[in-house]
C-alpha cells in the first residue's frame, strides 16, 4: 500500500515539456501524434526537459531526435500551465514554447515513427485539426509564433 502511494504522488508531480514551433515563412512544422495523450492530434515537436538541460539545449536536442532538423535563432516564446484530468490518468505538463528557423535548406524527416505519423509544414491561419490541447487552447487564446 506505502507504494502505491509513493508511486500516484510521483505521478502527480508536474513535468516540463519544451516545444518548438518551428517556422519557415509563415508555415510552422506539426506532426501527428502516436501517443497515449493526445493520438492523432497535431502537435509541435518537443518533450521532456532533461535534468540540468536549458530550454534551448532541450529544443534543440527533441527537434534533432524528432525531425533531424538542425534550428537556429531559438529564442523563448511563452509558457502555459496544462492539466490532463480527461484522459483518465491525470497528467500536469509546463510547456515551454520555443521559436526558430531553420539551421540551412533541410527537410524533416519521421526518425520517430513510433511516436509521429509524419512531419508537414501548415499555414498558421489554416492548421490542420485535430490540434493537441495545450496547442488548441494557446490559438484560440490568439497565441500567434510569428515575430510581429
Amino acid at each position: 500500500m506505502a507504494d502505491e502511494t509513493v508511486v500516484e504522488a510521483a505521478a502527480r508531480i508536474p513535468k516540463v515539456v519544451v516545444v518548438v514551433c518551428l517556422l519557415r515563412g509563415y508555415k510552422v512544422l506539426l506532426g501527428r501524434r502516436r501517443s497515449s495523450l493526445g493520438d492523432s492530434m497535431f502537435s509541435l515537436p518537443g518533450g521532456h526537459l532533461e535534468y540540468g538541460e536549458s530550454f534551448e539545449e532541450c529544443a534543440i536536442r527533441e527537434v534533432k531526435e524528432e525531425t533531424g532538423l538542425d534550428i537556429d535563432q531559438l529564442e523563448f516564446i511563452n509558457v502555459t500551465n496544462n492539466l490532463f484530468s480527461e484522459e483518465g490518468k491525470p497528467y500536469h505538463y509546463v510547456v515551454v514554447s520555443m521559436r526558430a528557423v531553420l539551421a540551412d535548406h533541410q527537410h524533416a524527416q519521421n526518425v520517430e515513427p513510433d511516436f509521429c505519423d509524419g512531419w508537414g509544414w501548415y499555414e498558421w491561419n489554416n492548421l490542420p485539426k485535430p490540434l493537441f490541447s495545450p496547442l488548441e487552447k494557446a490559438v484560440q487564446a490568439g497565441f500567434n509564433p510569428f515575430p510581429v
